[in-house]
């Protein structure tokens, strides 16, 4: 049902059965490698390019979803993925291997929230009996399409955040009355843009879209912030987190340091040389369907808010002189 503007609730609370995270050597080392289902020892994951790696973490993610609900993948009516490499090929690939009707999202960082949307309205509509959803990325991949190549050695400014290596996916079917977290509600974001042309300071490009969507979504669902245990963004990182919280100020919404967390900070240890935090579309797909649904399985939170946020730029932006748009999608998952 649509709710406001820009909203819609699901009152058949779709329902998040199993996941798959996967990751790479320096998520292993970071902060939440413990909630990694799969982590391998090297960037290349047995393959001759990055870009067939980055395949890997995709493939490999939504895969483990499927062995840890005991499904086939025959069972599973679409597949709803995304990456930021080129016509999100990785992906791609993944749906090739994974043989079930696919569609391919871009929303850049967003795209886990993306998929996860749109998913439930699958679901809660009766479009599907169960969905895989999931979104991936890959630092050397990532970094060479939208920066320098990792090998050029070029020295990042404090505003630059790390790419994730890292992939997340979620199969989500009806809801069968069980104790699996469901979601409930999704917002779906507009596109920002505030003229930011840097692509070293990817969170203080998002973090309008970022603010916009999460007052939206209150505004919409006519709740407050208090509602939710935890209102997590995607990737803006320390810089675009704090910003996007003195916007929600000024625009009157007051949230807590406490309470409004951020994938890109939660994921790497203090010590690890990431400037602001990690980024990537498996940012906030690893960190979500590992590190946030255990803590809501163990008991630790009841309702959280999710806020994917995306820089849509391309090379072509930059070779048009473009300014970065940006998006943010979010959807709230609460245990039942």
């Amino acid at each position: 049902m649509l709710k406001g503007k820009q909203s819609w609730v699901f009152s058949q609370r779709p329902a998040i059965i199993a996941t798959g995270v996967t990751g790479g050597p320096f998520e292993a080392n970071g902060n939440l490698a413990d909630d990694f289902d799969l982590l391998h020892e090297d960037l290349w994951m047995g393959e001759d390019s990055y870009e067939k790696a980055h395949r890997v973490l995709m493939e490999g993610a939504s895969r483990t979803a499927l062995r840890k609900a005991e499904m086939e993948k025959k069972d599973v009516q679409f597949f709803l993925g995304g990456d930021l490499i080129n016509q999100i090929t990785p992906t791609s690939l993944s749906a090739r291997s994974l043989e079930i009707p696919y569609f391919g999202l871009f929303g850049a960082c967003s795209t886990s929230m993306e998929g996860l949307a749109l998913g439930s309205f699958m679901i809660n509509y009766g479009g599907a009996n169960a969905v895989i959803t999931g979104a991936a990325s890959h630092n050397a991949a990532v970094e060479k399409q939208f920066r320098y190549p990792t090998e050029y050695g070029g020295q990042k400014p404090p505003t630059a955040q790390w790419t994730v290596t890292g992939a997340g996916a979620a199969l989500l079917v009806q809801n069968n009355g069980g104790n699996d977290p469901v979601t409930t509600a999704a917002t779906i974001g507009k596109v920002v843009d505030m003229g930011v042309t840097d692509p070293f300071n990817m969170g203080g490009a998002m973090a309008p879209a970022a603010a916009d969507t999460i007052y939206n979504h209150f505004q919409d669902m006519q709740i407050e912030p208090s509602y939710y245990d935890l209102i997590v963004t995607g990737d803006l990182g320390k810089i675009g987190r704090v910003t996007a919280l003195e916007l929600l100020k000024n625009k009157g919404l007051i949230i807590s340091d406490e309470q409004f967390k951020d994938c890109g900070i939660l994921i790497y240890k203090e010590d690890q040389p990431v400037q602001s935090g990690g980024s990537g579309a498996g940012c906030s797909a690893s960190v979500l369907y590992g590190h946030l649904l255990n803590r809501m399985k163990r008991g630790e939170l009841k309702k959280i808010l999710m806020v994917a946020t995306g820089a849509l730029l391309s090379p072509l932006t930059v070779q048009q002189n473009e300014s970065i748009p940006c998006i943010a999608h979010a959807v709230a998952i609460e245990m039942p």
